[in-house]
């Protein structure tokens, strides 16, 4: 993974799940990593374990539907170490629910962190981006990006979002700018995303999905294998499921 060693990587919801899992990965194969989720303890937690394997972190207390907190963050990386190698667009939240349900609010803020929270992560470094002609933007999508099932209509319709951003930064940015896009598309994995449903039906099934679920190191271990790939090439589309799960 030498391509990886002193890139300086900026990872949104890095405080558990897979933020926390690539965080650790790519701080240990040298990169050097810039933070950012609301629970600053956690993030605190996160970056002194990173420290004290050796690595090298900052974090700052960031809350993705503001632009204004991404601004700050992507500033912190740039004043910290000059630059912003990578952007790792892994804040989402999923409280999935039938439709007929009327969770409006859920709906909304799905859509501000699932969709306006990755667009102001990209308007924050695109800039820098561009300006050093290089840089690679990560979304994390999610299966339910590709294939839509029950209770999963907002969820889903706010990761088909992402990847259609991903594509369309690739096909704007790359060729002129050699700005990577990558989009990973995960099936069920252990993270805190359960935790967020409040619909009865779902919550109930919460089990079942849970005993499906891979560890958040599969999903670190894709995300390094497409920052460490040369420049001149692009992993730009990614989807790791359980092999048990179906659909």
């Amino acid at each position: 993974m030498e391509n990886i060693q002193s890139k300086v990587v900026i990872v949104t919801g890095a405080s558990s799940g897979i933020g926390e899992a690539t965080a650790k990965m790519l701080a240990g194969y040298g990169a050097k990593m810039v933070l950012a989720a609301r629970r600053e303890d956690k993030l605190k937690q996160l970056a002194d374990e990173i420290k004290q394997a050796g690595g090298e972190a900052h974090f700052q207390k960031t809350d993705v539907t503001s632009r204004e907190d991404l601004q700050t963050l992507a500033q912190l990386a740039v004043d910290t170490y000059g630059r912003v190698d990578v952007l790792v667009n892994n804040a989402g939240i999923m409280p999935v629910s039938r439709l007929n349900e009327l969770r409006v609010d859920e709906w909304d803020r799905m859509i501000d962190v699932n969709i306006k929270g990755v667009l102001y992560a990209i308007a924050a470094v695109l800039p820098i981006m561009k300006t050093q002609k290089s840089g690679h933007v990560i979304n994390v999508s999610s299966v339910a990006g590709h294939v839509m099932s029950p209770a999963s209509a907002v969820y889903g319709a706010t990761k088909f979002a992402v990847r259609a951003i991903s594509e369309g930064l690739r096909q704007e940015e790359s060729p002129e700018f050699g700005i990577r896009s990558t989009n990973i598309s995960p099936g069920v994995v252990a993270t805190e995303l359960l935790n967020g449903i409040t619909s009865p039906e779902i919550i109930g099934m919460s089990d079942w999905v849970r005993s499906l679920s891979i560890s958040a190191d599969r999903i670190a271990k894709a995300i390094a294998y497409a920052i460490n790939e040369p420049e001149d090439t692009s992993i730009n589309e990614m989807i790791i499921r359980p092999t048990i799960q179906a659909q």
